[in-house]
């Protein structure tokens, strides 16, 4: 029996720079809305490494009660009890880290690369957003090279738009645990979606992965594939996982 459904934003919910599918949406936020009284459909809720204020913004559309993570495993904000809790991996150390690695975009990634924006109010990691995936390509490249060589207990992730440097023990692997041990929840009774390599420790661990048909071979290896893209694939793993609750 599926309790949680937890979705990634960027690639599953929604789509970086374009208008939302409002009607696939919608339908997210009806099915979150019935599971209060229905058992075979599952509370959903986010892990993303979005910073808290965005996910929080999408969490308020959805009408997800449910605690999510954010910057993929490095918070996570319990709704209904206005609380931010910490990775436990978020140490003074790790916090020294970040603090160099955003010196280091300061003077390395910002000025060198015309319309890349990082991502404001991160707390316990770094991230860069771009239009062109030729520009989050070369950034990547420069962020594995300082990571591999600097920073053993961190690690680069990247989309299409976007380029996350996180700690390794708080990743959205980490940060799924994080929520499941939160809510007394196993990690078998929990399903997941994500399409990028970010996503990939948190699908190895749920007991139903699954992945947009945008989403990248690597993610796809690990999940089961849904038909549809985006939006829609994140409704079709719902329903795919409310009909199975009900055989059960």
């Amino acid at each position: 029996m599926i309790r949680l459904f937890i979705t990634d934003l960027d690639g599953c919910v929604t789509d970086p720079f374009e208008t939302p599918d409002w009607e696939a949406y919608s339908e997210l936020r009806r099915l979150n809305l019935k599971s209060i009284e229905d058992h075979d459909i599952p509370p959903l809720t986010i892990c993303t490494g979005r910073p808290m204020p965005y996910a929080e913004a999408q969490a308020l559309m959805l009408r997800i009660t449910v605690p999510f993570i954010f910057e993929s495993g490095g918070g996570m904000y319990d709704v209904k009890k206005n609380e931010l809790i910490w990775s436990p991996s978020f140490n003074k150390d790790a916090e020294r880290h970040v603090n160099e690695i955003k010196a280091w975009s300061h003077e390395q990634i910002l000025p060198n690369f015309e319309g890349v924006i990082p991502e404001f109010a991160k707390h316990t990691d770094i991230g860069f957003i771009h239009k062109d995936s030729s520009v989050i390509d070369k950034i990547y490249k420069q962020a594995t090279d300082l990571i591999t060589s600097n920073y053993e207990s961190f690690e680069v992730h990247k989309t299409d738009v976007s380029v996350n440097i996180i700690q390794s023990g708080a990743n959205k692997g980490k940060g799924i645990a994080m929520l499941c041990d939160y809510l007394g929840i196993e990690l078998d009774e929990v399903a997941y979606i994500g399409d990028s390599s970010g996503d990939i420790p948190g699908l190895k661990i749920v007991g139903m992965p699954f992945s947009p048909a945008n989403a990248i071979q690597a993610t796809k290896n690990v999940s089961e594939v849904m038909k549809g893209q985006s939006t829609k694939a994140v409704v079709e793993a719902y329903q795919t996982i409310i009909e199975r609750n009900k055989k059960r």
